[in-house]
């Protein structure tokens, strides 16, 4: 049996429901970073089905889905750095992802010492990894462009002109990856289309 160890981590990971999203953009409905993470887990799984059922891959949908969850962790210390800042240019994206591997440093360390590596196992993908886990990273990363693009569609939608710039963008970024992973044409084909339809039209 192990000694007690308190740990902060759960509760730093609780607190993803007050980092607001899209902070430079005027949103009809903000969104918070804890149901970011829950949509591009549903769909990064979606995408991993997709790939297993259609295209004879074997991927851990459940482990995409873990990912997912814990993607944008940082943010908990850093907040949300909006695109158009964080790609500006080269040197602001590289100081960027240096502020956010040291937030997620931050956060492992609160755990206890035995359960650390399950955890780094998740949010940082091992030198040496297989090319399942490499393509998995890549769904992943794709679920979140198509989140993005999702919240885009519902702010236009809404009558909200704020995002259709962001919308134009996130949906090229969408048919880039549609063109190279074949689970996300299959996604925005079948699934996409009923995003930002009413209660009544999905039923």
């Amino acid at each position: 049996m192990t000694e007690p160890q308190e740990s902060h981590f759960l509760a730093l990971v609780s607190r993803m429901r007050y980092i607001e999203r899209w902070a430079l953009m005027r949103s009809s409905r903000p969104e918070n970073l804890s149901e970011h993470a829950l949509e591009v887990a549903a769909i990064a799984h979606m995408l991993c089905v997709i790939g297993n059922v259609r295209f004879g891959r074997a991927l851990s949908a459940e482990r995409a889905a873990l990912v997912s969850i814990y993607h944008d962790a940082s943010e908990i210390i850093t907040g949300d750095m909006p695109t158009p800042v964080k790609y500006h240019d080269g040197q602001i994206r590289d100081a960027y992802k240096a502020v956010e591997k040291n937030a997620e440093e931050r956060l492992l360390a609160t755990l206890p010492e035995d359960l650390r590596p399950t955890f780094e196992d998740v949010f940082w993908p091992v030198e040496d990894a297989g090319e399942e886990e490499r393509y998995l990273r890549r769904l992943v990363k794709a679920a979140d462009k198509i989140s993005a693009l999702i919240k885009c569609v519902d702010e236009a939608r809404s009558g909200n002109a704020e995002f259709s710039s962001a919308e134009r963008t996130c949906r090229a970024a969408v048919e880039e990856m549609a063109a190279e992973l074949p689970e996300v044409a299959d996604f925005v084909r079948d699934f996409l289309p009923s995003y930002g339809a009413t209660l009544d039209e999905l039923l």
